[in-house]
């Protein structure tokens, strides 16, 4: 490998300056006669030595038995040595080991040490016309097959040592400069988010639906799906979407509401949502006027503040966005697998029946799936694992019908997530195949 000397920062004094105050005026590595271990010029010599007539000589360092071989035939003058030797591939260098190949002190007067640990014998090539050291690994005919297994052994066990490492990444390390990301105490929120979440009073029941008396699962798959296609056309945050259907269900476990005011209800509730998440909020007249006129000011601020008294002001509630959030960065994912996650996740809003399931099983089991429609594979690391506290058992139920739900989602009158996702912004994610395998594994 070439070296070239402006990656290096030590510079070294030129061969015509000595003595004192040498060190305070130092070129650049340009020479390659200190790296050859040639002595020192007698005094008042000022004469250059010619870097074609440089000797090429191995420099001080450990030997080993091949490396005295390869002294050996070098020194009874053998001149097939050049074509018997086969080169390996360029050996890289650590900081570490650069460091100690140009930390010379005394310039010319002492060649560096170089210590490579490695199994094969390996030796340094001056080229003086380009001026240039290149590290190479010499293999040998002779080299016998106890050393080829245990290099094998040794490169398998440096890549499940690998394979550990990324999955015990730290993911909050990138953020630690970042104070929005509070890294410091990221782990106690989602310990209370998870609290939360199985909390009574948070909880919502996966049956509510049977005690109305006017509505029923039908009605509310069609309020979500038009709400997810108003939320679309306003531009609104992610968060807006998911914490508006979870203050629709919440409200909906708790009060009777009649088929006529249950579209009522739904505007109302993202109007709550959006004083909570945005910034720009859309005014009143806006969602009036996207309803058709079919409710009054008066008719809209009445239903805020029924919500807002049922629920007492509590809207700090998580959704399964909140969890999903954490397990993409958990996960590293690229912007497809994004996407489909947000997709799944959003499919899932609108079908009642995916309400037995925490808020952060479906967040889990969405990225699960999203992975394994990208890779075409299950996959499930151990930083998953262990951010999202559900294994790859935990998750497959749930997963299985995120598969259905993917399946039929461009069938039927409930298509808008559907068209959300096949749209440019998105990159067509909706046209992605679903994981069918995983019907296959979990049936």
């Amino acid at each position: 490998m070439d070296w070239n000397d402006e990656n290096s920062s030590v510079v070294v004094k030129p061969s015509n300056t000595r003595g004192e105050g040498a060190h305070r005026d130092r070129k650049a590595l340009r020479d390659v006669t200190q790296f050859v271990g040639l002595p020192p010029l007698p005094p008042g010599n000022n004469k250059q030595r010619s870097p074609c007539n440089l000797k090429r000589e191995v420099p001080n360092r450990p030997i080993t038995r091949q490396l005295a071989a390869l002294l050996a035939n070098k020194r009874s003058g053998d001149q097939d040595f050049n074509q018997k030797k086969e080169w390996g591939k360029v050996l890289r260098l650590g900081p570490e080991d650069k460091k100690k190949a140009v930390n010379c002190d005394q310039g010319l007067q002492k060649s560096p040490i170089i210590e490579i640990n490695n199994a094969e014998s390996s030796y340094m090539e001056v080229d003086p016309c380009f001026h240039t050291i290149k590290y190479t690994v010499a293999i040998l005919d002779e080299e016998s097959d106890e050393e080829s297994t245990f290099e094998k052994e040794q490169q398998n066990d440096d890549e499940l040592n690998e394979v550990e490492m990324e999955d015990d990444i730290n993911i909050d390390q990138i953020d630690a400069q970042n104070p929005l990301a509070v890294v410091d105490y990221v782990e106690e929120i989602y310990a209370f988010h998870r609290q939360r979440e199985v909390n009574n009073s948070s909880c919502i029941c996966s049956n509510y639906i049977a005690r109305q008396p006017d509505i029923n699962e039908r009605m509310r798959a069609i309020l979500v799906d038009w709400l997810i296609e108003v939320h679309s056309r306003f531009n609104l945050m992610d968060e807006t979407l998911f914490l508006t259907v979870n203050i629709l269900d919440r409200f909906l476990q708790r009060r009777t509401i009649m088929r006529k005011n249950l579209q009522l209800v739904g505007l109302t509730a993202m109007l709550v949502a959006c004083k909570y998440e945005e910034v720009l909020v859309p005014v009143i007249n806006d969602f009036i006027l996207i309803s058709d006129n079919a409710y009054s000011r008066e008719q809209v601020l009445g239903m805020e503040k029924l919500i807002i008294n049922t629920l007492e002001f509590n809207f700090s509630e998580p959704t399964p966005y909140v969890f999903l959030r954490r397990f993409l960065k958990a996960v590293q994912s690229e912007k497809k697998i994004e996407y489909l996650s947000c997709y799944l996740s959003e499919l899932s809003l609108v079908d009642y029946g995916m309400l037995k399931y925490r808020p952060s099983m479906v967040a889990a089991a969405a990225v699960y799936s999203a992975q394994c429609m990208i890779k075409g594979f299950k996959c499930w690391s151990r930083t998953s694992e262990h951010h999202s506290r559900y294994s790859e058992d935990d998750i497959l139920e749930c997963a299985r019908i995120l598969v259905h739900l993917h399946k039929k989602a461009g069938s039927g009158k409930l298509t808008g997530v559907y068209r959300k996702y096949n749209t440019l912004r998105f990159d067509f994610s909706a046209t992605t195949a679903p994981a069918f395998f995983l019907l296959d594994q979990c049936s």
